[in-house]
């Protein structure tokens, strides 16, 4: 059987797989009990290690990921056997380990060699710990116990051991059951048998071989059961050439098991040489075609999953839907041409609109077909791009516990609505903005445990995250249980720096000083934050997604962000109007209502400026001409409709000649095309081929409020 399949093209599906099994390790570190910690969760590190560890040993090019997990794997089966009681140190320790995973991964997929500094700084401190239980030091990792060469004469035996292993644990066996499991494979080819060696040893630990020309015996301690062992054989030998049973080691292990543990590392005996590891999934490769999901590293039964049958109840979803991992550069590709048909479409039902619908009845119910198959594409197409917000909200939990414990504070996390989606443009731009929320609300909101005892507070503070949809939008909310924001420190910050605020600003517009730049009430800086800046990029950030920040406080119980943004910058739901010969699009979430003023609803501020009166508010009056110098408009403000817009918590009433009606508009970057229009946000392509500018709602805002140019 062949196995000269090239394995890169498995790469990238193992460097995928293996950033989701570090953040769900990252995870669920943070959630153990130290006091009793879940057998599950243990079982579900363990087994995210052991698969890494696999995946870069069945390569055989990833020399230090390797190393790395096997010295974790090795302590992280010492903790969830009940051989070594769980600390806080050792959770630090972990989650240190999963950092240098996590970058060693980067590295690999960038064709680097990764940080060999701290490769063996992060080795030490695993050796060291697994030193402190067995009172010896760690042997030197070694990522897949190496298989076995073909010996001079037939029944040479060969012994195999893990680092950590004990004779005691050897002598015992097969852990739970007693016994190990003994696989024999007859009528083997030498080839198959180095490959079958090499997967054994993925599955458990190798604690004697035996070799002879035409069959393979390996004694196994492993959690996997028969069947998956048998399972894995099969995708290299037939199901006829496999015995497998549970059997105690033979006598002439004995010593050789023993001289393999005094050394400290895998032994082999006098003359025994250390052939290169030749991976099973090329063999499973030659037999049939691999698909994107199978593609892993060891394409054959994952190291994980026969653990996870025997140990382990978590749920089997993921291995009940079929998934398959596309680049996000084609669902980009697939979304743009979905968007250039609705153009299509929308140019077609344009045209459309001046035929005869009595001579024209099929063509028309045709276009009519079409219009409502491309709205079920285009969302089809867009939901695939749509992400959880557990994406971002999963790497909080660490975020909050090293800066609660950098600041001397006891912090709950609560997450909700982890399930939420958002567009996958977005998810990504969004976790800057919240770290830097999270961080204000960790350094300035939450008082330390003396200081909320002395408030009546419980020691513990409370930090909120969540997320939910409204209408056609998504409401992000960081809120915590602190202090509240001080409206006396920050009005005298305020009049300090020649803001214009007086001792009767509400509170409302006063909160938003905090998003001015270089605005800090901080009394000290520290390296979570406190530096005065920040606060204003994140509201540009959150702006430029087409989204606004609202800020709420009461002092003593507390402060609210509330995040609120598109589901997709795609697709914009848009209100088209209609200015001298131009059209522009309003983005329909901001608009609130439209109306024809009269004459007794404006009132003028000076001869350039006026409000108009709505139901007792008085709103800024701007025209859309004005902004963009469009000739042919109409410059009566009573033969004009004013578009109430609301921007963060300003409204305005928007003047235009006409309103021609609601729609959805693909959204094209302008910038990207063009260049950066003041005033404009992006731009889309209109039924009849034209162009159209999308309104950017905030610069208007700034306009009523600074009253400058845009």
């Amino acid at each position: 059987m062949s196995t000269g399949v090239d394995l890169s093209q498995f790469f990238e599906t193992f460097f995928d797989e293996a950033d989701e099994l570090l953040a769900d390790m990252e995870r669920l570190l943070l959630g153990l009990d130290l006091a009793n910690p879940d057998i599950d969760e243990l079982n579900a590190i363990f087994r995210a290690a052991h698969s890494i560890k696999g995946g870069a040993g069945t390569f055989g090019c990833f020399g230090q990921l390797a190393d790395t997990t096997h010295l974790l794997e090795n302590l992280l089966d010492l903790i969830r056997r009940g051989e070594m009681p769980l600390r806080k140190d050792m959770i630090d320790l972990f989650l240190e380990t999963k950092d240098v995973l996590t970058a060693q991964v980067a590295a690999y997929r960038n064709s680097k060699e990764p940080d060999s500094e701290a490769y063996e700084r992060i080795c030490a401190q695993l050796r060291q710990l697994a030193q402190e239980q067995n009172g010896t030091l760690a042997a030197a990792p070694s990522a897949v116990p190496p298989p076995v060469a073909a010996p001079a004469s037939p029944s040479v035996a060969v012994a195999a051991s893990t680092a950590t292993a004990t004779p005691a644990a050897h002598a015992a066996g097969g852990g739970a059951t007693g016994l190990p499991l003994h696989i024999r494979v007859n009528s083997l080819e030498a080839k198959d048998a180095e490959a079958l060696g090499d997967e054994m040893a993925l599955l458990g630990d190798v604690l004697h071989q035996e070799r002879t020309a035409k069959s393979l015996s390996i004694w196994l301690n492993t959690t996997a059961s028969a069947s998956d062992l048998e399972a894995v054989c099969c995708f290299i030998v037939n199901a006829d050439q496999v015995e497998i049973t549970r059997e105690a080691l033979p006598a002439t292990a004995g010593a050789s098991l023993m001289a393999a543990l005094d050394v400290g590392a895998v032994a082999t005996q006098a003359g025994a040489s250390k052939p290169e590891p030749t991976p099973a999934v090329p063999a499973q490769a030659a037999q049939e075609p691999v698909s994107p999901d199978s593609a892993a590293p060891v394409a054959t039964p994952t190291p994980a999953s026969p653990a996870a049958k025997a140990e382990s109840k978590a749920p089997a979803a993921a291995s009940n839907s079929s998934t398959i991992r596309v680049g996000v550069e084609k669902v980009d590709q697939i979304i743009n041409l979905v968007g250039e048909l609705v153009i299509t479409q929308a140019m077609l039902v344009q045209t459309a609109s001046t035929l005869d619908p009595v001579l024209h009845d099929r063509l028309l119910n045709g276009i009519e077909q079409l219009d409502r198959n491309a709205r079920d594409l285009q969302e089809a197409v867009m939901s695939i791009r749509m992400m959880p917000m557990d994406y971002v909200f999963s790497r909080f939990p660490r975020v909050v516990r090293e800066s609660a414990s950098k600041m001397g504070k006891q912090i709950k996390l609560t997450t909700q609505g982890q399930a939420t989606e958002l567009d996958k443009s977005l998810i990504e731009r969004i976790i800057d903005p919240l770290t830097h929320l999270v961080r204000n609300s960790i350094d300035h909101g939450i008082e330390s445990p003396e200081k909320r005892v002395e408030a009546g507070k419980s020691p513990e503070g409370n930090l909120l995250l969540s997320a939910q949809h409204h209408g056609g939008q998504i409401v992000i909310e960081v809120a915590d249980d602190g202090a509240g924001l001080s409206r006396e420190r920050i009005l005298k910050k305020a009049l300090a720096q020649g803001m214009a605020v007086t001792e009767n600003t509400p509170d409302e517009e006063l909160w938003q000083l905090i998003f001015a730049p270089g605005f800090s009430t901080a009394e000290k800086v520290t390296d979570i934050s406190g530096r005065g800046v920040g606060m204003d990029v994140v509201r540009r950030n959150i702006q430029a997604m087409g989204g606004h920040i609202q800020l709420s406080s009461r002092l003593g119980q507390g402060t609210s962000t509330r995040i609120v943004l598109p589901l997709t910058l795609a697709i914009l739901d848009g209100m088209s109007v209609r200015v001298g010969e131009e059209t522009f699009i309003l983005p329909l979430s901001h608009v609130t209502e439209s109306m024809q003023p009269s004459a007794d609803q404006i009132r003028s501020i000076s001869d350039t400026e006026h409000v108009l009166q709505v139901r007792g508010e008085y709103l800024p009056i701007v025209a859309l001409h004005n902004v963009f110098a469009v000739d042919g408009a109409e410059t009566d403000i009573t033969k004009s409709i004013a578009v109430v817009l609301q921007a963060q918590d300003v409204r305005f009433a928007l003047l235009v000649d006409h309103l021609i009606g609601q729609h959805q508009v693909v959204v094209k970057n302008l910038e990207s095309n063009y260049r950066k229009i003041p005033g404009v946000s992006a731009a889309t392509i209109l039924g009849d081929g034209s162009v159209a500018l999308i309104v950017d709602v905030f610069a208007l805002m700034r306009f009523t409020r600074d009253k400058t140019t845009i």
